[in-house]
C-alpha cells in the first residue's frame, strides 16, 4: 500500500516538475515527511531522508522535463552552464549545512521560505522584465545561492530559479524551461552527497542508500518520470501570467502545510 502511495505522490511530484520546472520537492518533502512518520522511521533522520530522497528523484523529473522543453525550444542554454556550475558548489555546501541543523528548525525554514518565494511572486507580478540579467559571473554566484538554498530544503532550485528569472525579462515558460535544466546539477551533487554524508548511519532503516530511502524513490520515480513530460506540455499551453499566479499558489499552499504539520 504504501508503494502505491509513493507512485501517487511520484505522479503529483512529477507533473508540477515539468508544469513549473522545480523539481518537485515541495510536494514529495512534506508528503515523504509524513509518510517515513507513519512507518516509525526514527524522527531524527526523517527530514534527512526526505530530503536525500527527494534530490534523488529531481535526477529523473528534470532529465524527463530537459527533453521536453528542448523540443519547445524554450531553454536558455546560455545561462544554463554558469548557473548550472554555481549550483553544484552550493548544493554541496548545502548539504552539509543541512545536517549540522536540526530537523525541526529545518522544516519551519522550509515552510516560511515557500510562504516567502509565493508572497514575492504575487506582489512583484507587475514588475516583470524590469530587471536585467547579470554578467557572467553574476549568474554563478546566483547558481551558488540557490543551489545552497536547494540542497538545505531538498528542492530542485526552481521554486527561486523561476521567480529570479521570471522577473528579469524571461516570459514564465522559457524560465520555466531553463530552471528545469539548471536544476539537474542540484540533484546530482546533493544525491550524492546524501548517500555519501549518510552512509554506515545505525539509525537509518533497511534499504537506505545513505539518506536516500530506495523503496521511496523506486516508487516515486516510476511514475514522476512520465508525468513530468506531460507537465512541461501543459506549460506550454498556458498564459505566462496564468502559469506564474499559479505557481505562487502552489508555493503558499505548501508553505503553509509545511509549518501547520509542525503542531498537528
Amino acid at each position: 500500500m504504501i508503494f502505491i502511495a509513493y507512485m501517487a505522490l511520484g505522479a503529483i511530484a512529477g507533473l508540477l516538475a515539468g508544469l513549473f520546472g522545480i523539481g518537485g520537492g515541495v510536494i514529495v518533502v512534506p508528503v515523504l515527511v509524513l509518510a517515513f512518520n507513519l512507518q516509525g522511521i526514527n524522527p531524527e533522520v526523517v527530514f534527512y531522508m526526505a530530503i536525500a530522497t527527494s534530490l534523488a528523484n529531481i535526477i529523473f523529473t528534470s532529465l524527463s522535463a530537459i527533453r521536453t522543453h528542448h523540443k519547445k525550444g524554450a531553454i536558455e542554454w546560455f545561462l544554463v552552464k554558469p548557473i548550472a556550475v554555481g549550483m553544484l558548489l552550493g548544493s554541496f555546501i548545502g548539504v552539509n549545512t543541512a545536517l549540522s541543523i536540526p530537523a525541526i528548525y529545518l522544516q519551519a525554514s522550509f515552510g516560511a521560505f515557500a510562504i516567502f518565494l509565493s508572497l514575492r511572486m504575487m506582489l512583484s507580478a507587475a514588475q516583470l522584465g524590469k530587471l536585467t540579467l547579470p554578467t557572467t559571473l553574476g549568474l554563478g554566484a546566483t547558481g551558488v545561492f540557490i543551489g545552497w538554498v536547494s540542497a538545505l530544503f531538498g528542492i530542485g532550485g526552481g521554486n527561486l530559479l523561476v521567480s529570479w528569472l521570471s522577473n528579469r525579462q524571461l516570459v514564465m515558460q522559457k524560465a520555466v524551461a531553463t530552471a528545469s535544466a539548471c536544476g539537474f546539477s542540484i540533484a546530482i551533487s546533493g544525491a550524492i552527497s546524501n548517500a555519501a554524508l549518510g552512509w554506515g548511519n545505525p539509525i537509518l532503516p533497511n534499504y537506505s542508500l545513505g539518506y536516500i530511502y530506495l523503496p521511496a524513490l523506486l516508487g516515486i520515480a516510476s511514475t514522476s518520470v512520465i508525468a513530468a513530460n506531460y507537465g512541461a506540455k501543459i506549460a506550454h499551453q498556458l498564459s505566462s501570467q496564468m502559469l506564474k499566479r499559479l505557481f505562487a499558489w502552489m508555493l503558499l499552499l505548501v508553505g503553509l502545510r509545511m509549518l501547520i504539520s509542525m503542531w498537528f
